[in-house]
């Protein structure tokens, strides 16, 4: 008797355990679908723009086209390595990976394909039972869920500008790549 008491009960707690895991499991699928075209897409406009005109500012106190393309590098390494895989982070004053300094267009574009490469590494192998775990963000509390969300839209906002970036150069941007 003991032992059946024993099967129904694993019986029940995988009834109950295993749809939760399969949606969390599904958000990683759905995520690095999402990623991924956001990648090609940033690459897409990274490519597009004429490298004399990596160094243009919409304004003074702007970034630059190129300082935007390494800022979103930067952010999904913090993002991904540091807040959602724990490592360290890196400090913005020194690092020099994704300091514009003397990188040529194809440096900076291979250094965001690398960065994409290893946040998606990352995430494929991130444990979804994580998701709940909350962190500080600037002051915040976030949860690791909350972190994946943030990413990508901090993603979106500065290729945004960088697109902005383009037409104030009289350029039209690649077009919109859906489901992104």
């Amino acid at each position: 008797m003991k032992q059946l008491q024993i099967l129904a009960s694993i019986i029940l707690f995988s009834a109950v355990t295993s749809p939760l895991f399969a949606q969390q499991d599904s958000f990683i699928e759905d995520y690095l679908e999402r990623f991924e075209n956001s990648r090609k897409y940033l690459i897409l406009v990274a490519e597009t723009m004429p490298e004399d005109k990596y160094n243009f500012k919409a304004s003074p106190e702007s970034l630059s086209f190129a300082e935007n393309l390494m800022h979103i590098g930067f952010a999904i390494d913090w993002h991904s390595q540091s807040l959602l895989g724990g490592r360290e982070s890196r400090e913005w004053k020194t690092d020099t990976i994704y300091k514009v300094a003397s990188k040529s267009k194809k440096d900076m574009i291979a250094t965001i394909d690398n960065t994409f490469d290893e946040a998606i590494e990352l995430i494929k192998t991130f444990d979804a039972t994580h998701f709940d775990d909350e962190l500080d963000y600037f002051g915040l509390t976030r949860t690791k869920r909350q972190i994946f969300l943030l990413l990508a839209d901090h993603v979106t906002h500065h290729r945004g500008q960088m697109l902005v970036y383009m037409r104030l150069n009289g350029l039209v941007p690649p077009r919109y790549v859906l489901f992104q």
